[in-house]
């Protein structure tokens, strides 16, 4: 809510409730005095005894100027003052872009290096990758993970600390031991076509063939059907990688790969090793640009949590008072 009033950097979102800061002395002259019965007035053998009780008139004073203070301090809070911050710039609207990860067995050949040592190639895809989603300022960015099946692991989503997270916590193997790329497009396809028309994207990076499920050119024909880009991306330092358990060897293809990018008006990248892969991603960066941070917010900041101790603060020093004034007469007598 935009607040309706401001002074000296301060904003009010309720400043119509500042008009009811003279309701105490409007009620004192519009309101008819109380007159004791003298017939129910209280006979005393020394009126000077209360006077010496009274603390004086200073003390009464003083609680005045806390019941007033304490009244100013409450209305102020409930006016709610606001301060903000300076305007933070934000795109005018971002990319829906889903990452589809092979993790299948092959995904543990080690035949990669990552910091001058060799480390799988499932590693390499998490640490580059947290860096390309990293980047996507503004997009909206999901997370698909696929062997035999495939299956969305984070929803498209503004979050992209979570998708690192779920990126970085992926196990290979986890979805079978085959490689359903056709399927994993068109989840994909699935999960994007309600999206704007022009801001569908998918990265698709894989290591081998595929050996499950819908066949990938008919996937990607149906990407094409619903305006949705992909860039596949083959990793792996050698053509083929080991599946393990006594399963042959799995071949990357290339031209399958190839195809499925050219029908859908994307691109099919080689990774090598990790600086090719983060060449890639940077070059994906300049294929598919964040939006220009054009308009902003500003932060808002409620500061009605000041005036509002202040008078609980005041309402305490007037109790105070009171006791003290209590205990003075108390000691005179």
């Amino acid at each position: 809510m935009t607040p309706d009033m401001h002074f000296a950097g301060v904003y009010w979102a309720w400043p119509m409730a500042l008009l009811a800061w003279p309701l105490p002395v409007l009620a004192m002259w519009l309101l008819p005095r109380y007159k004791s019965s003298g017939a129910r007035a209280l006979l005393v053998d020394d009126p000077g005894v209360w006077s010496s009780r009274s603390g004086g008139a200073q003390v009464t004073w003083l609680q005045q100027l806390l019941l007033a203070l304490m009244w100013t301090a409450l209305v102020l809070a409930v006016a709610r003052p606001q301060t903000f911050s300076e305007s933070i710039s934000l795109p005018d609207s971002g990319r829906d872009l889903m990452m589809a990860v092979d993790i299948s067995g092959s995904m543990r050949e080690q035949d990669i290096a990552l910091n001058n040592r060799p480390v799988t190639r499932m590693a390499v895809v998490k640490a580059v990758g947290e860096d390309f989603i990293a980047r996507r300022a503004g997009d909206r960015v999901g997370l698909i993970l696929f062997g035999s099946q495939a299956y969305v692991q984070t929803p498209l989503t503004e979050d992209h600390e979570t998708v690192q997270y779920f990126l970085r916590d992926a196990a290979i193997g986890l979805a079978g031991r085959s490689t359903a790329i056709g399927d994993a497009i068109g989840l994909a396809v699935k999960r994007l076509r309600e999206r704007k028309a022009d801001t569908r994207v998918l990265v698709l990076l894989t290591d081998g063939e595929n050996t499950a499920g819908v066949q990938p050119l008919e996937a990607a024909q149906l990407a094409a059907d619903n305006n949705v880009r992909i860039y596949t991306i083959g990793i792996g330092a050698g053509g083929s990688a080991s599946l393990g358990f006594g399963l042959r060897r799995q071949e990357l293809d290339e031209r399958s790969l190839t195809a499925v990018a050219e029908l859908t008006g994307g691109k099919y990248f080689r990774a090598r090793n990790a600086n090719e892969l983060e060449t890639i991603y940077a070059d994906i960066d300049a294929l598919e640009p964040t939006e220009e941070l054009n308009e902003g917010f500003r932060p808002r900041h409620e500061r009605f949590v000041w005036p509002l101790a202040m008078s609980l603060l005041l309402s305490m020093l007037w109790g105070f008072t009171r006791l003290n004034r209590g205990l003075a007469g108390g000691l005179s007598e």
